[in-house]
């Protein structure tokens, strides 16, 4: 079976910076290759890029990650019918979760604990771990919650409607649950299986942490001699690094977790196609903001090369498992791109996967230059619509 799969190859300098830290605030780092690499985790870019999408999609086509689920959608609940109270709305709305997704809604000991039968909570229910619910999934269970307002455990304890609960929250994913997955640890049956894979981002040369001595100077002072020291001292650790980033997008399971699309007003191939784009515009242009005020580490790309295939990913991490030596008038880009525009056809050609492969190359610069025989050269913009025009011309193919 033919199947639709994006690659996305990145190589992006990062200047010193801590974009993602352990618990020590050290910047993360894996050995690979034999040598210490610079690491930010798929956590982080994953984040980063779900945090572009409120640029580049439609709110109702999103959803919320949050602990506090049982609050957002008392206030659906409110907004649809005034005349609940508030205490009442954050029993309908933990019940309904509850029923919905088998977690347990309750309010947090921190906060004051479970209220008795007869007493009002004295603060929102909340679960005990993320929940991620898209828009159209919060405003159907809060219809549903309006209707079991008269006494909401005696309505689910019908199997009817415990169902439509379930079906309420397992339908019409939003982009973001579609792309990234959940798991819901009560209620595997609701589950979504991500349709998109992001890799640690590793630099392709060796690294070392660096410490940053710093001091903060108090600007107001009785007197001249109060204080001859700083107001503050302390360090933060940083480096810097070439980075090789990867995702993989399957293009069949997100089609398959958005359904029949969000709007119904519209071919059912748009939906993924605006998925797709969001997804290869925010994975490209983001960046993780540990530390970002500190170090301002805005920076974009160099080199992009994108791939769409008909069989499986395929990650070109290897052609950097020797890590790069910097050039001898300094940096790593140039050997970086040589690296990898020789490894991509020796890999491709080896397991015979050219044939069915369509490839375009974002690139800036004279070092990236080796990049550009590995597909057609186009811009940011052009890049997302063609990519969009080949995902929705294959959906056409498999109609």
């Amino acid at each position: 079976m033919t199947r639709t799969i994006i690659d996305l190859h990145i190589l992006q300098n990062v200047p010193p910076s801590n974009l993602n830290r352990d618990d020590t605030g050290t910047p993360k780092t894996a050995v690979y290759g034999g040598v210490r690499r610079a690491r930010v985790s798929s956590q982080a870019w994953k984040r980063a890029t779900r945090r572009t999408f409120h640029d580049l999609l439609d709110p109702s086509e999103l959803g919320v990650r949050t602990k506090r689920v049982a609050e957002l959608l008392a206030e659906r609940i409110r907004t649809r019918d005034e005349s609940i109270e508030q205490a009442q709305a954050w029993q309908l709305a933990a019940e309904t979760i509850q029923n919905a997704t088998g977690s347990k809604i309750e309010v947090p000991k921190r906060r004051g604990g479970a209220a008795k039968d007869d007493e009002e909570p004295a603060a929102a229910p909340e679960s005990k771990y993320l929940m991620f619910l898209s828009a159209h999934q919060l405003d159907g269970l809060a219809e549903l919650a309006i209707e079991a307002r008269d006494d909401v455990k005696t309505f689910f304890k019908d199997k009817d409607n415990k169902n439509r609960a379930k079906q309420i929250a397992n339908a019409r994913h939003s982009v973001d649950i579609a792309l990234f997955g959940r798991m819901v640890a009560d209620g595997a049956d609701i589950n979504v299986d991500a349709a998109a894979q992001v890799a640690h981002a590793i630099s392709v040369h060796q690294v070392e942490n660096e410490s940053d001595y710093y001091t903060a100077v108090d600007d107001h002072k009785e007197r001249e001699d109060d204080d001859l020291g700083a107001g503050m001292i302390g360090t933060v650790e940083f480096n810097s690094a070439t980075l090789y980033r990867y995702a993989a997008l399957d293009v069949d399971l997100l089609r398959s977790n958005l359904g029949k699309g969000l709007r119904d007003d519209e071919p059912v191939t748009e939906p993924v196609r605006r998925a797709v784009q969001a997804f290869v515009e925010g994975f490209i242009t983001s960046m993780p903001t540990g530390k970002v005020n500190t170090f301002g580490n805005h920076t974009l790309p160099d080199a992009v090369v994108v791939k769409v295939r008909s069989s499986r990913p395929i990650s070109f991490v290897s052609a950097f498992e020797e890590p790069c030596k910097a050039a001898t008038d300094g940096g790593h880009m140039q050997q970086a791109s040589a690296r990898l525009a020789r490894y991509v056809p020796e890999i491709e050609k080896a397991y015979g996967v050219a044939e069915d492969t369509r490839a375009w190359v974002l690139r800036v610069g004279k070092n990236t230059e080796p990049l550009s025989e590995l597909g057609t050269e186009v811009s940011l913009p052009e890049l997302v619509n063609a990519i969009g025009e080949e995902v929705a011309r294959r959906q056409e193919d498999q109609r």
